[in-house]
C-alpha cells in the first residue's frame, strides 16, 4: 500500500461514514505494530466501534490491544471528557465558594460548549503534548465521519483566534483564564496539522459516486485548513470471478464507472486501492489480511445459509405516513448505511401520492440535494446549514438585547463569536424543523450515529440555553422531546447494513433512544444480498454471513424489519 510508505508520525483517517475508516486505521495500526513500531490508535468518533473491531475493551487511557504486541488504543468519550473537564474546573473551589456559586458553575459547564471543548482538549493534548504520547513511535487517529471531523480539525484555528481577539475576558465557558492556558497548545495543533513532515491525512472512500464526491469536498475543505499532505484510499474494490453472476458483474461495473468519473479534485492526490473482502474487518484474522490482494476466506463466511427473515413491506409504512399527513420520519444509523438514499426514497414516494413533503438533513456533510436529483413541485429539499443557522441565531439574540448597556452588549457579542455557538444554533434549527412538521410531513436524514446521539443527548442543556431568552423558540425547544416521544408523530427508522459493526452500532443507538423515552418505529436493512441470487464465491460468502445479523435483528432488536435488496444504482 502506497500510503504506508514514508509516513510521518501522525496519521488521520477520515471520510464519509461507512467507507471503512476504522477498518483501515486498525489494519494500519496492526501492520505498523507488526513492523516493530509502538503504536497508539485513538478514536475521536463519539460512536466509536474500535472496541469491537479490535476485540478489546477500551477506555480514555491507552490500553494494550489483545494479541497484538506494541499496539495500544483509546477512545475519546466526549461525555467522560466533559465530566473530567467540569471536575478540574470546579473541584478546587469546593469548600471555598458558596454552594449556590458552585451550582451556577456546574450549570454553566453542563452545556454543549463544555462537551465540545472537553473532547477537543483531549484531542489536542494527544496531538501536540509530547509527554502524553511519550514512547509511541506512531499516533493514528480514527476519526468520526467527515462533517464531525472537519469541525474537529477546524477548532484549533477557531479557538486560537477567538481567545486572541476576545476583549471581555469571558466566554460561553466562563472566564477565559482556563482557555488562555490552552492557547499555546492550540497554536501547536495548527502547526502539527499543517506540517507535512508531521501529519498525513488519509482520506478513505469507496468506488461509489456519492462517496467520491464527498471525498472531493472534504479534500478541498482540508486544503483550506492548511492540511495538504493527503492520500486517497479507495476501499472495497470488487473484482468479478464468476462472469455468469449478473449481480457481481453489475457491482464491478458500478465501481469502474464511479472511478472513471472520479472528481477532478481527487486525481492529483496519491492513491491506494484495497480489495473487497469476504471476511469482516473485525478481529485479528480479518485485520491482518485486510491489505492482501488474495485474501483467504475465513471459514465462518461460508457457514450457514440464507436467512429465513423475509422482512415487512415498506410500502405499508409509506401508506400509513400518507394517511396521517403530518409528522416526521427520521432515518438514523451509522454513516454509509444508506440513510440519505432511504430518506429520499420515502420522501419521493410520499410526494408521488400528492402530499406536500419537506426533505431535510442534520448532517454537516450533507449530500441530500445530490441524492434527491430532480424533484417534483410538492417536494421541498432543504438543509440545516450551520453557517446560516449561526448567522440567524446571532441576529435573533442581538435583536433581543436592545435593553443592554454598551458593556453588556459587548460581552454578548463576544460570547456569540465563540466557536461552540454552532452547536446551539444547529440544535435550535433542528427543534424548529420538528416543530414545523405539525402540519406537514418532514423527512429528516440525520447525521451519523455519534453526532445524532450528541444532538439528542444535549437536548436538556440546549433547552435551558434557549429558554433563558423567553421567546417563541422556547415552544419549539420545550416541545421537541415530547414530539420525538410520540409514535403517532415521529417515525424513527434505524437504518443498517447486514454486517456486524452497523448492526451493533444501531443497537447501541436504539438503547440511547429508549433511555431518552424514544421508541424507534422499525429497522431498515439496506443493500442486502439475501433476497438475490448470486454465484460469485465472494458474494456467496458475504450473503451467507448476512443470515446471522438478520436473525439477530429480528430476534433481539426490532419488532418490524424492512429488508431492501442491493441495487445497481444504490439505495
Amino acid at each position: 500500500m502506497k500510503f504506508l510508505q514514508n509516513m510521518p508520525r501522525v496519521l488521520f483517517f477520515t471520510g464519509k461514514g461507512g467507507v471503512g475508516k476504522t477498518s483501515t486505521a486498525c489494519a494500519t495500526a496492526i501492520h505498523q505494530a507488526a513492523a516493530g513500531e509502538k503504536v497508539l490508535l485513538v478514536s475521536t468518533d463519539p460512536a466509536s466501534n474500535i472496541d469491537e473491531v479490535l476485540d478489546t475493551r477500551l477506555t480514555g487511557e491507552p490500553t494494550a490491544v489483545s494479541g497484538v504486541e506494541n499496539l495500544y488504543a483509546l477512545n475519546i468519550d466526549p461525555r467522560a471528557a466533559a465530566a473530567a473537564y467540569r471536575a478540574r474546573a470546579i473541584d478546587p473551589y469546593r469548600g471555598v465558594l458558596p454552594d449556590a456559586v458552585l451550582e451556577t458553575m456546574e450549570e454553566q459547564l453542563s452545556g454543549a460548549c463544555t462537551l465540545e471543548i472537553a473532547a477537543f482538549d483531549a484531542f489536542t493534548e494527544l496531538l501536540v503534548d509530547s509527554s502524553a504520547t511519550a514512547g509511541f513511535d506512531r499516533i493514528i487517529f480514527d476519526t468520526a465521519p467527515t462533517g464531525h471531523t472537519l469541525r474537529l480539525l477546524s477548532l484549533p484555528r477557531a479557538w486560537t483566534g477567538f481567545v486572541a481577539e476576545n476583549t471581555t475576558g469571558s466566554s460561553c465557558l466562563g472566564p477565559l483564564a482556563a482557555l488562555e492556558k490552552q492557547t499555546q497548545m492550540y497554536a501547536r495543533a495548527v502547526t502539527v496539522l499543517s506540517d507535512e513532515s508531521q501529519t498525513r491525512l488519509v482520506l478513505v472512500t469507496r468506488p461509489d459516486g456519492a462517496a467520491l464526491k464527498e471525498a472531493a469536498r472534504t479534500s478541498a475543505e482540508l486544503l483550506a485548513l492548511g492540511i495538504t499532505n493527503q492520500h486517497l484510499v479507495i476501499n472495497g474494490l470488487f473484482t468479478v470471478t464468476d462472469s455468469s453472476d449478473s449481480v457481481a458483474v453489475a457491482l464491478a461495473e458500478r465501481a469502474q464507472r464511479a472511478l472513471a468519473n472520479m472528481p477532478d479534485e481527487l486525481r492529483p492526490i496519491p492513491s491506494s486501492t484495497i480489495p473487497m473482502s469476504a471476511n469482516p474487518p473485525i478481529g485479528l484474522a480479518g485485520l491482518q489480511s485486510f491489505f492482501q490482494v488474495q485474501q483467504p476466506v475465513i471459514e465462518e463466511a461460508t457457514e450457514g445459509g440464507t436467512s429465513k427473515v423475509t422482512g415487512a413491506d415498506l410500502n405499508q409504512l409509506i401508506e400509513q405516513l400518507a394517511d396521517s399527513g403530518r409528522g416526521i420520519v427520521m432515518t438514523m444509523g451509522k454513516g454509509g448505511v444508506g440513510k440519505t438514499s432511504i430518506a429520499v426514497m420515502i420522501a419521493r414516494q410520499l410526494a408521488d401520492k400528492g402530499l406536500s413533503v419537506v426533505l431535510t438533513t442534520t448532517d454537516p456533510a450533507a449530500h441530500v440535494h445530490d441524492a434527491a436529483g430532480q424533484v417534483p413541485d410538492n417536494l421541498t429539499v432543504e438543509r440545516i446549514d450551520p453557517a446560516a443557522e449561526i448567522a440567524r441565531y446571532r441576529q435573533e439574540v442581538l435583536a433581543d438585547a436592545s435593553a443592554l448597556d454598551d458593556d453588556g452588549l459587548a460581552l454578548l457579542e463576544e460570547d456569540l463569536r465563540s466557536p461552540c455557538i454552532e452547536e446551539i444554533a444547529v440544535f435550535q434549527a433542528f427543534a424548529r424543523t420538528v416543530f414545523s412538521a405539525d402540519n406537514r410531513i418532514t423527512v429528516i436524514d440525520t447525521a451519523p450515529t455519534g453526532h445524532t446521539i450528541l444532538l439528542l443527548d444535549a437536548a436538556q442543556s440546549y433547552h435551558r440555553e434557549v429558554l433563558k431568552r423567553g421567546d417563541a423558540h422556547s415552544l419549539e425547544v420545550s416541545g421537541l422531546l415530547p414530539r420525538l416521544r410520540d409514535p403517532a408523530f415521529a417515525r424513527l427508522l434505524i437504518c443498517t447494513l447486514p454486517e456486524a459493526t452497523p448492526v451493533h452500532e444501531a443497537a447501541q443507538l436504539q438503547d440511547d433512544l429508549v433511555r431518552a423515552g424514544i421508541t424507534p418505529t422499525a429497522w431498515v436493512v439496506n443493500q442486502s444480498l439475501t433476497p438475490l441470487t448470486v454465484s460469485d464465491p465472494l458474494l456467496v460468502a458475504r450473503r451467507n454471513r448476512e443470515a446471522r445479523y438478520l436473525d439477530e435483528i429480528a430476534s433481539q432488536y426490532s419488532k418490524q424489519t424492512f429488508i431492501l435488496p442491493w441495487q445497481q444504482q444504490g439505495l
